[in-house]
C-alpha cells in the first residue's frame, strides 16, 4: 500500500472512531473564531470576503471557524471521513464550504493565484517530499498572500524510546530517508500513519526557494510541569514537537509565473456524489 492510501485509511479510522484529532469546532469557538484561529496576530483583523484554503485540514474545525468568520473557504484533505465532518458541520451551521478531496501535494484542481490565505495544520510529515507542497501553495496563493503552516520538528520524529531514567533517546538519524520506522515512543505520532522526517533546510529553506518570505517563526510550547514522566507533556519539556511558520508570497514576475492547472472534481456540501 502506498503512503497516500495508508494515510487516507489511517485518518479515516481516526475520524470514524471519534479521535481527539477529529474534534469539530464548538459553539463557543464559533462565537469568536478569529481569536481561536489567530492567537499570534498573524491574520488580518477581518477575513470576511477573503478566499481561504484550509489545506490538509479536514475534520470540521479550522474550515468551520474560517467560514464562521466570513471567509470564502475551501477545505482540502486526502481523508473522505475527515471531509464528511466538514460537510456535516457546515450543513448544521448553515455555512458555505467548498470541499476537495486531494493530496496536499496535488492542488491541480485549484486555480492559480486564487487564495488570499492558505492555512495548513501539522500534516507535511505525511508526504515524502515537501517541495511539491510548497510549490503548489505558492501557485494558488495571490501575490502578498499569507501561508500559515505548522510542522513536526525533526528532533521530535527522531526520538525512538526512553531509557530507564526517562531520558529521551534519539534513535532515528537526522538524514534518514524514507518512512520513519515504528518506534517505542509514539508521542506526537498518529496510529497507523506513514510519516517522513523533514529537515529544517527543507521546512524553512524550502519556503524561501518557492517564493516566500518568512515573517515569523514560533515553537509552540507543549511543556507541562504538572504531569508525571509518562505523559507527553513531560516529553515537551525536553523535545519541542512543533514548528509554526508565517510566510508571505512574494510578487511574481513574468519569468516565474506558473502555468494554469487543469480542473478536477470539486465537491460542495450537499452536491451529488459526496460520500
Amino acid at each position: 500500500m502506498d503512503y497516500q492510501s495508508n494515510n487516507r485509511n489511517a485518518w479515516n479510522g481516526l475520524a470514524d472512531s471519534g479521535s481527539v484529532f477529529a474534534k469539530v469546532a464548538s459553539d463557543e469557538e464559533c462565537r469568536n473564531p478569529l481569536k481561536v484561529l489567530d492567537g499570534r496576530g498573524w491574520l488580518p483583523p477581518s477575513v470576511a470576503g477573503l478566499n481561504v484554503l484550509c489545506l490538509a485540514s479536514g475534520g470540521g474545525w479550522q474550515a468551520i471557524l474560517y467560514a464562521a468568520a466570513g471567509a470564502n473557504v475551501t477545505v482540502a484533505d486526502i481523508s473522505d471521513s475527515m471531509l464528511r465532518l466538514d460537510e456535516r458541520e457546515a450543513r448544521r451551521r448553515n455555512l458555505q464550504l467548498r470541499i476537495v478531496q486531494t493530496s496536499m501535494d496535488d492542488l491541480s484542481c485549484l486555480s492559480d493565484q486564487s487564495f488570499d490565505i492558505v492555512h495548513q495544520p501539522v500534516s507535511t510529515c505525511y508526504v515524502p517530499d515537501l517541495n511539491p507542497v510548497y510549490s503548489e501553495v505558492a501557485r494558488v496563493l495571490r501575490d502578498h498572500g499569507i501561508y500559515i503552516s505548522q510542522h513536526k520538528q525533526p528532533i521530535s520524529l527522531q526520538i525512538s524510546h526512553r531509557n530507564e531514567r526517562h531520558q529521551f533517546v534519539i534513535g532515528v538519524e537526522y538524514f534518514h530517508e524514507g518512512p520513519i520506522p515504528k518506534q517505542q515512543d509514539e508521542s506526537y505520532r498518529e496510529p497507523g500513519a506513514t510519516e517522513y522526517l523533514h529537515r529544517l533546510e527543507d521546512l524553512v529553506g524550502g519556503l524561501c526557494r518557492n517564493g516566500f518570505i518568512i515573517e515569523d517563526l514560533r515553537e509552540p510550547k507543549r511543556a507541562d510541569y504538572r504531569v508525571d514522566v509518562t505523559h507527553f507533556g513531560y516529553r515537551g519539556r525536553f523535545v519541542p514537537p512543533y514548528l509554526r511558520i508565517k510566510a508571505r508570497r512574494v510578487v511574481r514576475t513574468a519569468a516565474n509565473s506558473p502555468a494554469s492547472a487543469p480542473a478536477k472534481t470539486i465537491w460542495t456540501p450537499g452536491s451529488p456524489g459526496f460520500p
